[in-house]
Formats: structure tokens, C-alpha cells, sequence
């Protein structure tokens, strides 16, 4: 008796995986909803009579777990990275003439085109088959673990279809909400007297981030796949054939997708636009995608996107609305910035109430006064901004906006370079304004990486006058802190230990956090690779500046006018002083370490003992190159688990290849 219903739940629970793929996947259900319900409906009775028998991924599992207390966070082993975009035909042009340029000798690519799916972005991890953990984007290195939400969504397998896959695939898609199943849930919602969701963007997010499992699983979400993250080996050898594997496992994958020349995909673009109302789902777009992936491997990546893709945005949506005030924001270099307060208007599928201005030089180019009506225009997610002012409907006793001589904030005198539009407040290190964003950027992850220290216990320490300088962060001590709204002696001990082991950092990390304009993370790199320490970078000047990658004219006299402030200065002292410290390389006779100047490195695979990030800041501080693509350029492959076609590449073009052992062997000088 007992087999007799093992088997029994066995079956039932793989003809329902069948009618599940049948219609998430294939969209060609074979039976009707109450015979599905009926399937449902045995299997939860049998489950419940022998619960011995009852299989943790068993499609009764789907109705949700206990709630959460919160999301812990999740690391993409391989980051989600954004898209750039491009808006117009010539722009496309522009993209693909980049591509050709970039592989000239292998010829013109074969490109996938695939309607971008407006949504919420979602990394879901299988090992050997069963889906193990799911993670939002979050800031493309770090999201959060949604998993026991996720396992809700009746379109997402729990369990791979067949027999051979990847004993690890981590897919990445879209979780969205179809438009006539959000408008049945708004009006779901309305009827109970609960909140509406403005879009089916915001209730796909939103659902998703509940905190209750329970609520998700009544919400309407569904998932399409657009790629990959980790994977164990290949499932093809280019971007359609990885689709149509996932969608054999069971996946759902775009049914949009093409794959055409250049000349082709301008001709969907403008298929897909004049049929976007009666696709069944909004999309904002077109992804357009290098098809081979092994071409994907030699275009690489710049920044923190790959140059193989791009999103092909639909037309501005715009809107007519009144311009309420012009207010004034100071950045956190000084910059400062008008900025259009609006009367709500309902725009691209969100509420504006703020535009922007870009600088005073397009307020004075607009003639744009308090009381006008303007159109808005909102191109995807690009900040609305003001196009046009309709001054027929202008109140002309109203005069003119004039430049603000001194900061809305500190008070001091603003000043303006005949090189740039941009004004900005001379207040430094006194403007507040300045403060609180220098000191969010100082704490941020990437950064000093202060964990504990956020932006609402900043703005008191700030209010405090505690911290007038990052240096004041190391002069805190868990005494003080305890007596703060929500800091209790625990958390104050936490906060105060992470301010002191941030002060073990690395140079690059150091000159990135300084906050110095236009130094962002890759020329911090590049600086702390050519100055051995930081008295050589203050003293060096504009022509030694400019010999370093990616230093132009501009960034060399930013970096300059930087260190001759005295009281940046100062800082950089009392920081040093307070004990903030890095590596400083200076290989000499039986030191184990090795000077690896002038060489270039990838990282790729799985690295089980360090992050990519620790390791790469390792490598850095000797004197090495770390880039994200293999080349002939290439001096060293550090090939994890997992690794792809970087690691063919490498093979193919000769580059030494270490795993992890010899690498740690390498950095045993730490």
C-alpha cells in the first residue's frame, strides 16, 4: 500500500510538471483549469494522508512558507550587469559599426533581437537540477534572497525537465506581471479597500519583496528568462541555442525572440514597436545581443556593461504639466544643480513630480519661470526632463529665474570654470550638503566599505557636529554612540568595529573613496598602479598625471586641483594619522611577494577562499592589470568551477592558466 501511493504521488506530481510546462513554457495548455485544479486537488489529499511521502518540491509547495523577517543579502558570483542604450536608427548604426570595428577579422555578427521586458530582474540558481536559491539584481553585485518567494511562481521550474543539465545553471530573467492579469489583481484589491499598484512594474517588484510568501503566491507574476549567470559547462554555442536549452529544462524564455542582421533588427524595432499596445505584457524596448558567444567573449565588457548588447529604447513618452518652483540641490562635488518641481503627472507608467534641468544655462535656454506649463518628456528610465516651455500660457509678471550667487546650504560664494556649465558652491569640506554625500561615498561598499555606518546615522553624526571629516569617523568611539535613537551598546561595539577594520584597505579603494571628481573606481585603480603611495600622487604633476590610462587633461587637473587644497590635505593626514593604511609594494631581495607590473590578468570561474573583489585588489597592489575579457594582451588566467569561454579563449591564444592554489600561492605575501 505504502509503494501504491509513492508512486501514485510520484506520478501526479510529474503530470503536473507536464501541464505546467505545457503552458508557462509552450504556451499550448493540454487540459483546462478545473482539470488542473482537480490534479491539484489529489495530490494535496494524498500529501496530507501520508505527509512521509510529500516531496519538498512537490507543486503543493508553491502556496508560500512562513514570512520573512527580512532579505538577507545574496553575492552574484557573476554580477548582473546593466545594459547602455541607444535611442534612434542612427544610434543602432553606431552600435553595430562599434562591433564590426571590434571584429573586423572575423566578420559581421549574426544579432538576436528580443522584446525588453519591463519588469524586475531576477537570478535564479538550480544545482543538479533543483532550484537552490533565487536573488534580485539589487546593485548588480549584491541583491537580495528572495528564494522562498520566488518558489511561488507557478512559471519557474522547481525541478529541471529531463535528465541532463548543468549541475550548476544560474539563469537570469525578468519576473513581470501580465497587463490584463494586473488589471484583474488591481481591481482585486480595489474591492477589498486595500492599496493599488500604479504599474505592473511596481506590482511585479513589489510582490516579489513581500515579506510574506503566502502573499505572493496569490499575486500573478510571471518569469522569462534572458540569459545566464554561473554555469557548470556549456548548454551552446551561442545566445539562441542557450535559449532554446532552457526552454527544453522547462524555463519559460521570450517568445519574441529573433535572430537577424543589423539591416533586419532595425526592421523588428519598428515591427515591435507598432505592436507594442497588443503584446500581452508592457515592454520598454529592444534587446539587441551579439548572437555567438564566443564573439561575446572577445567584445568584453566596458564599464559595468557588456559592449556585445545594448537596449534599443521606444520613443519619449511626454505629458503637459505646471512648473510649481525651481529648487536648488548641492551634490556632493559642489555641484549646483536646478531642479523642476512639477504639479503629479502621469508619465511612461509613473508619477513625475520632479524634472531636470540639467544647469542654470538650460533654465536661462528654456526661459523656464515658476507658473509655466511645459511638456515633460520620460525616454525608459532616464530622469524626466522639461523639452519645451508654453509660454502662451505664461503669466509674464512673473520675471525671469537669475543665477544664485552663493549656496542654498552653507551660504558661500559659488563659482563657475569658463571650461564647464556647471556651477558649483566653494563651501568644501563646511557645506553640509557636501558632507553628508562625501561621507555616503566614503562608508559605500566599494569604497571603505563601512558596513553599519548608513546615511540616517550619518546625517546625526553630521547634526551632532561629530563628524565634520571622514577622519571623525575613527575618532568615534561605542561610548558615544550608544546613547543614539535605535544604537545599543551591541550595535555601537558593531559600528565602531567595522569603522576599524575599514582602515585595512588598499590604495585604490583609499584614492576612490577620497571622492575626487570624475576618479571613479577603474581610474583609482589605474593611479594606485602607477604612484607607489600617496605623497608620490599629491607631488606629482599634470604631465606625470596624464601618462596614467584613462587620465586626460580634464581628470589630471581635477586630481590636481584636488591635493592643493590645503585642507584636503590635512584630511588625508589626520586619515593616515588616525591609522588608515594599504599595502604599500616594494619588492626586494627574498620578499615573497611578486612585482607583477605591466602584467594584465582575468579572473574567471568560482573562487572559493576570496572574493573576485579581494582578489583583484590584491593584484592590483602588485602592480597588475585586472581587466574582465582574455586577450592577446593577456599575461595570466585565474580559471575558478565554472569557467567558459574565457577559459577557451585563453587556451586558444596561449595565455598561462593558474587555478586558485597557485594563485593563493602567488598572494601568500598577504
Amino acid at each position: 500500500m505504502t509503494y501504491d501511493v509513492k508512486t501514485q504521488i510520484r506520478q501526479l506530481i510529474q503530470e503536473i510538471r507536464l501541464h505546467d510546462y505545457n503552458y508557462h513554457v509552450l504556451d499550448s495548455p493540454t487540459i483546462g483549469d478545473s482539470q488542473y485544479d482537480q490534479l491539484l486537488r489529489q495530490l494535496i489529499v494524498l500529501e496530507t494522508e501520508f505527509p512521509e511521502h510529500r516531496d519538498s518540491n512537490s507543486p503543493t509547495q508553491r502556496v508560500g512558507a512562513k514570512p520573512e523577517s527580512g532579505f538577507e543579502e545574496v553575492t552574484h558570483r557573476v554580477p548582473m550587469l546593466s545594459l547602455g542604450n541607444v535611442f534612434d536608427a542612427e544610434e543602432f548604426q553606431q552600435f553595430v559599426a562599434r562591433l564590426q570595428d571590434r571584429l573586423d577579422k572575423v566578420g559581421a555578427p549574426l544579432l538576436t533581437a528580443e522584446p525588453k521586458l519591463d519588469g524586475l530582474a531576477l537570478s535564479i540558481r538550480y544545482e543538479y537540477g533543483e532550484l537552490v536559491m533565487a536573488a534580485t539584481r539589487g546593485d548588480g553585485q549584491t541583491g537580495e534572497n528572495v528564494t522562498q518567494n520566488v518558489r511561488t511562481i507557478r512559471s519557474i521550474p522547481l525541478t529541471l525537465k529531463g535528465e541532463r543539465f548543468p549541475s550548476v545553471l544560474e539563469v537570469r530573467g525578468e519576473v513581470i506581471m501580465k497587463k490584463l492579469e494586473f488589471t484583474a489583481m488591481n481591481k482585486r484589491l480595489q474591492d477589498l479597500s486595500e492599496k493599488t499598484f500604479v504599474n505592473p512594474r511596481n506590482a511585479a517588484a513589489g510582490s516579489l519583496r513581500q515579506l510574506d510568501p503566502k502573499i505572493v503566491a496569490t499575486r500573478p507574476l510571471s518569469f522569462y528568462a534572458y540569459g545566464l549567470g554561473e554555469i557548470s559547462e556549456p548548454l551552446g554555442s551561442t545566445h539562441s541555442d542557450v535559449m532554446g536549452a532552457l526552454k527544453v529544462l522547462g524555463i519559460p524564455v521570450n517568445p519574441g525572440l529573433v535572430k537577424a542582421t543589423s539591416d533586419q533588427i532595425e526592421r523588428a524595432y519598428f515591427d515591435l514597436l507598432a505592436k507594442r499596445d497588443q503584446l500581452p505584457y508592457e515592454i520598454d524596448g529592444m534587446v539587441v545581443k551579439v548572437d555567438g558567444l564566443d564573439m561575446q567573449e572577445m567584445l568584453g565588457f566596458v564599464a559595468r556593461a557588456p559592449r556585445f548588447a545594448t537596449a534599443w529604447k521606444f520613443p519619449a513618452q511626454e505629458a503637459s504639466t505646471r512648473l510649481i518652483a525651481i529648487d536648488i540641490q548641492v551634490g556632493r562635488t559642489g555641484a549646483v544643480t536646478p531642479v523642476a518641481r512639477l504639479e503629479p503627472v502621469f508619465l511612461g507608467g509613473v508619477t513625475v513630480s520632479n524634472a531636470s534641468l540639467h544647469n542654470f544655462d538650460e533654465v536661462v535656454r528654456l526661459d523656464v519661470r515658476p507658473g509655466d506649463q511645459v511638456i515633460v518628456r520620460r525616454a525608459g528610465d532616464v530622469i524626466p526632463q522639461i523639452v519645451r516651455v508654453m509660454t502662451e500660457h505664461r503669466d509674464w509678471r512673473i520675471d525671469p529665474i537669475q543665477l544664485p550667487t552663493e549656496c542654498p546650504v552653507c551660504h558661500s560664494p559659488i563659482r563657475r570654470s569658463d571650461r564647464e556649465a556647471v556651477i558649483r558652491c566653494s563651501g568644501g569640506l563646511i557645506c553640509k550638503a557636501q558632507r553628508l554625500e562625501h561621507l555616503k561615498h566614503f562608508v559605500s561598499r566599494r569604497a571603505m566599505n563601512i558596513d553599519g555606518v548608513g546615511e540616517r546615522l550619518l546625517e546625526i553624526l553630521i547634526e551632532k557636529e561629530w563628524v565634520k571629516t571622514p577622519a571623525d569617523l575613527y575618532r568615534l568611539s561605542a561610548e558615544s554612540l550608544e546613547g543614539l535613537d535605535r544604537m545599543g551598546d551591541k550595535s555601537a561595539q558593531n559600528v565602531v568595529q567595522a569603522i576599524t577594520s575599514s582602515k585595512d584597505t588598499t590604495f585604490a579603494r583609499f584614492l576612490y573613496a577620497l571622492g575626487i571628481r570624475d576618479v571613479g573606481e577603474a581610474t583609482a585603480g589605474n593611479l594606485a598602479q602607477t604612484f607607489n603611495d600617496i605623497a608620490q600622487l599629491i607631488e606629482a604633476p599634470l604631465p606625470k598625471l596624464m601618462e596614467v590610462e584613462d587620465v586626460g587633461p580634464v581628470v589630471a587637473s581635477h586630481i590636481r586641483a584636488f591635493f592643493e587644497v590645503k585642507r584636503n590635505r590635512e584630511v588625508l593626514a589626520d586619515l593616515v594619522a588616525c591609522g588608515v593604511h594599504w599595502p604599500v609594494f616594494e619588492p626586494s631581495i627574498g620578499s615573497s611577494c611578486s612585482d607583477l607590473s605591466g602584467q594584465t590578468w582575468v579572473l574567471t570561474g568560482t573562487l572559493t577562499t576570496m572574493t573576485r573583489d579581494e582578489a583583484s585588489d590584491k593584484l592590483r597592489s602588485l602592480g597588475a592589470k585586472v581587466v574582465g575579457s582574455v586577450s592577446a594582451k593577456t599575461t595570466v588566467l585565474v580559471a575558478g568551477p565554472g569557467a567558459g569561454g574565457k577559459l577557451k579563449n585563453a587556451e586558444t591564444l596561449g595565455v598561462e592558466i593558474i587555478d586558485e592554489i597557485a594563485l593563493k600561492e602567488l598572494l601568500g605575501c598577504f
